[in-house]
């Protein structure tokens, strides 16, 4: 379990959605490798969770005079991250189905090792969501439960299929070689 960070004082919020932008620095300095391990974990790829940071951050401080509540500052955050990071996935998606579609099926490589990493990249994009923020993040099932607005019940036993089917995936793999 990761170590949880504590929420952004409520000031510093309150400057930054004023339109100061070294306020808004500072928070985005507090919760940058946060952030940035949620996206890679998300995407994939370092390049695009770089990418994935940078398109949320912008969002959130051309935005942030809209939070209505200092304290849900880091949750605001997270859903703007989730939401850049789930267009991405999608635009990528569109992307590699044409792309597969283009090469012939005997040019791909099947029997590629299946690690971690792709079987992470296995999951649907909810169930990256709850792993990489329980596992990777530290967030219990309660505090995303008002991140995400899914019961913890629910998070919890979503969380426990998703790591079932990446063991599946691993142990898979594992028999092949």
């Amino acid at each position: 379990m990761g170590i949880r960070k504590k929420e952004p004082e409520p000031d510093l919020v309150k400057r930054a959605k004023k339109g100061e932008p070294r306020a808004f620095a500072i928070l985005y300095e507090q919760i940058y490798l946060e952030l940035y391990k949620f996206a890679l974990y998300m995407m994939t790829h370092r390049q695009d969770a770089e990418d994935a940071v940078s398109e949320a951050v912008i969002a959130a401080y051309e935005n942030i005079s809209g939070l209505r509540s200092e304290e849900a500052f880091r949750g605001w955050m997270f859903r703007i991250l989730t939401n850049v990071c789930r267009k991405k996935l999608k635009l990528r998606s569109s992307a590699e189905q044409e792309l597969k579609e283009e090469i012939p099926a005997e040019a791909m490589d099947y029997e590629e090792a299946v690690d971690v990493r792709e079987a992470f990249a296995c999951l649907a994009e909810e169930e990256r969501a709850i792993v990489s923020l329980t596992v990777f993040g530290g967030y219990t099932s309660r505090e995303l439960e008002q991140l995400l607005g899914i019961k913890a019940a629910t998070i919890r036993s979503r969380r426990s299929r998703a790591l079932g089917k990446m063991e599946a995936i691993l142990e898979h793999g594992r028999r092949r070689d």
